[in-house]
């Protein structure tokens, strides 16, 4: 099957970004929708000011904007953007019962032989897939943050999820313009979380406990593991509160103790310095902050 009518559920972090890609790159109409009006105008601002920078670096021509961004719809109705969808990709934040509710009510409303997709970093596709009468229609699509710029996107099989649904998952992916990994098993942080989260959560402890600066930390990462970005500076393009989260059910699910977040992350987290979505995390991004 060749999907060409999407929707994307959540137009934050994640939602925005993954439906311009669909946008952009698959070169076919997205309906976009959220629980409120002004969370869609800031998803389409930021949309519109992406687009802009690839123009300014030549990587988009200026004059093709207009018809991108007249591929996305977006729309505070569910029901109108799922009612003809052929895949809906939920992205709403990382919360368990959120993602429930969300695809409880996408399975009522979409067409029963549409094909279900969750961005989540951490949570069960199996639970997430139980919220459905469509289980082996589910699976996990998980884009990586920003969504424009990262190539990688992890397609999770649930305990139920059909061959079919991981082909027509991962043949999307890469008409956006993507290189998908195939995850075989439900696991709590599926691969590159599985791996990341500790290295994150290690270095808000060497924070808590003295032992660096924040701007030495990631320094040391930088050039002595040839990371893009340090992992503090990581951590507030995640979102402190999404990492908590993450952390949180990796730790639950697993019993591993490597995986229990910091006090430091929980601190932050009550404190509002939730990153660079918020003007501060670990370090200031007022000057950039959208």
């Amino acid at each position: 099957m060749t999907v060409q009518k999407v929707a994307v559920v959540g137009a934050g972090l994640m939602g925005h970004g993954i439906a311009q890609i669909i946008a952009q790159n698959a070169q076919f109409s997205v309906n976009l929708v959220d629980v409120e009006q002004r969370y869609l105008e800031r998803g389409m601002t930021m949309i519109r000011d992406s687009l802009e920078r690839f123009a300014a670096r030549a990587q988009v021509n200026r004059e093709d904007i207009p018809r991108i961004l007249g591929r996305i719809k977006p729309t505070t109705d569910l029901a109108q953007a799922v009612s003809e969808a052929e895949f809906v990709i939920e992205a709403v934040p990382e919360s368990e019962k959120l993602k429930l509710d969300a695809f409880r009510s996408v399975d009522e409303l979409a067409p029963a032989d549409a094909y279900l997709a969750s961005n989540t970093s951490s949570i069960s596709i199996t639970l997430l897939a139980s919220a459905t009468r469509r289980p082996e229609k589910v699976c996990g699509m998980h884009f990586f943050n920003p969504p424009q710029l990262m190539k990688l996107v992890e397609i999770i099989r649930g305990e139920r999820t059909s061959d079919e649904t991981l082909q027509v998952s991962a043949d999307l992916a890469r008409r956006m313009g993507k290189e998908p990994v195939i995850v075989k098993k439900d696991t709590p942080g599926f691969i590159v979380n599985r791996i990341l989260m500790p290295a994150l959560n290690e270095a808000t402890f060497l924070v808590e406990e003295g032992v660096a600066d924040v701007s030495e930390i990631d320094k040391a990462i930088k050039l002595g593991l040839n990371w893009p970005m340090g992992p503090l500076e990581l951590l507030d393009y995640i979102g402190i509160d999404t990492s908590l989260a993450i952390g949180e059910v990796l730790s639950r699910e697993t019993g591993d103790p490597k995986f229990r977040p910091s006090q430091l992350l929980r601190r932050m987290v009550r404190a509002g310095l939730l990153g660079r979505k918020a003007g501060k995390g670990f370090h200031s991004w007022e000057r950039q902050r959208t």
